[in-house]
């Protein structure tokens, strides 16, 4: 299926390594000129020329952290007129409510919620001016069942998930579309270190929380990021037009509602 995205231009974030670089593959793939950001230039570098040399797309690597001013104007100067925005952030330490203070709760807001809106911001109109956009945020699973440890992400998450839904239905009209990927558990250091987290505060190892975890998914198994970056390029896709303001969850069929 062609996806009709060959000469789009993306901003992919956080894609050094995990679900963005997932992504950022996926979009090269597609023939979309990719720009990826990541706050370190080595591990930035080494998948930029990955993609490159997997894709032959063109591949714009851009050092910075993109949670900043700074980091974000570095961004939009390599790739000012982005196609397709795929927000993407490093999500806030596991742990007990009781204690995070008010620069954790901050932080997390700022990153998780404040960043990707304010990345939306200064690229929307662009996108409308051209009759099309595709913005992708990559949430979590947590947005639709909350995980006790990771509060941080449940709330700053679930914030950026209701400002999603109001303004996905304001430019729709226009071709832009806005949609959540929440991904379950997938293949990543991310996994791993809440893993950890998991198993220090039961007492157990985290090898142990792994297979138990594995074996409560319905699919006995973990998922393949490149299996998320599939779904991240399609619904960038001309294809998806019609699909907008919608949170996909990516998690094997482990969520246990109708709805």
């Amino acid at each position: 299926m062609d996806f009709g995205l060959a000469g789009k231009r993306a901003l992919v974030c956080a894609a050094s390594k995990g679900l963005g670089r997932a992504c950022a593959l996926a979009l090269a793939e597609e023939g979309v000129d990719v720009t990826i950001t990541a706050r370190g230039q080595e591990a930035l570098d080494v998948t930029a020329e990955a993609i490159r040399q997997a894709t032959g797309a063109a591949v714009t690597a851009v050092a910075g952290d993109i949670t900043t001013a700074e980091g974000r104007e570095v961004a939009l100067s390599a790739c000012p007129s982005p196609d397709i925005l795929i927000n993407n952030a490093g999500g806030p330490p596991p742990g007990n409510f009781r204690d995070w203070d008010r620069d954790d709760w901050v932080g997390a807001v700022d990153a998780n919620m404040i960043t990707p809106i304010l990345l939306i911001r200064s690229v929307v109109d662009g996108m409308i001016d051209r009759g099309f956009g595709r913005i992708v945020n990559i949430t979590s699973g947590a947005v639709k069942a909350p995980i006790a440890i990771l509060g941080l992400s449940n709330g700053a998450r679930s914030g950026l998930t209701g400002f999603v839904a109001g303004v996905a239905r304001e430019v729709a009209q226009h071709g832009v579309t806005i949609n959540n990927l929440l991904p379950g558990q997938f293949e990543t250091d991310r996994l791993v270190a809440n893993f950890e987290a998991t198993a220090k505060a039961a007492g157990t190892s985290a090898e142990e929380v792994r297979q138990s975890r594995q074996q409560a998914n319905p699919t006995r198994r973990f998922g393949d990021p490149a299996e998320f970056g599939a779904t991240c390029a399609f619904l960038c896709s001309r294809q998806a037009g019609y699909i907008n303001g919608q949170n996909l969850l990516l998690d094997g069929g482990l969520y246990p509602g109708t709805f």
